[in-house]
């Protein structure tokens, strides 16, 4: 059975991410690791330090030590900090949060949006999308909106109104091919923003499971 360890900054990305191994790749163990003074130091500092890095770093080795096959980051704020924990571990498998979602967005079309709801993760998220794209869909571009209010609401409970106001944003997307949930905890709103909108919709947590499990990590 292949093992794989999730790492959390925030516990509203665990559910989505476990609906979708529960839905996509069953037959996997998986588990959970979260740290949650992550992002808000984060939001403190306003910048990814050496001393983050380190603490992402040490969460990577103990998730090896507990016999992880791969490793799935699950904060798509940590960028820099998650490349330097997979560079540890190799050849281990580590997965950035929104690596494989933006593979899909790449083969989807050239003009890409993404609702967002924590802002500091914006700048390392689009800094990956141009990385990316280099690569795959040179002539691509990113279109992101932020609410940030959505994630007020989904940290105090109110899944309804936070998947309401993913949907409304998703609404300013609608003239782009494909139209992306930057977060694990974004994508428990893929239903509502479905019925708002016609592109076609991505999730971190469905592409980046369906990753795992094509290379079988």
């Amino acid at each position: 059975m292949t093992r794989i360890a999730l790492i959390h900054a925030t516990p509203v990305a665990i559910g989505p991410v476990a609906a979708a191994f529960a839905e996509l790749w069953p037959e996997a163990e998986v588990y959970n690791l979260l740290e949650d003074s992550l992002a808000p130091d984060l939001e403190r500092a306003g910048r990814i330090d050496d001393a983050m890095t380190e603490r992402f770093r040490r969460l990577a080795a103990y998730a090896r030590d507990c016999g992880a096959d791969g490793i799935l980051f699950t904060c798509s704020a940590f960028g820099t900090s998650v490349e330097a924990a997979a560079a540890d571990l190799a050849p281990l498998p580590v997965l950035k949060p929104n690596e494989a979602m933006f593979v899909d967005a790449l083969k989807a079309g050239a003009k890409l949006g993404m609702v967002a709801t924590f802002g500091p993760s914006v700048p390392s998220m689009e800094r990956e999308f141009e990385e990316m794209k280099a690569g795959l869909n040179p002539a691509a571009t990113l279109e992101t909106v932020c609410v940030a209010d959505a994630m007020t609401k989904l940290k105090a409970g109110d899944a309804a109104s936070h998947n309401a106001l993913v949907a409304e944003a998703a609404k300013k997307l609608s003239h782009c091919d494909a139209i992306m949930l930057a977060h694990f905890s974004t994508a428990q709103a893929l239903s509502a923003v479905r019925a708002a909108v016609t592109r076609p919709v991505l999730t971190s947590p469905a592409s980046a499971v369906a990753m795992l499990q094509q290379g079988r990590a």
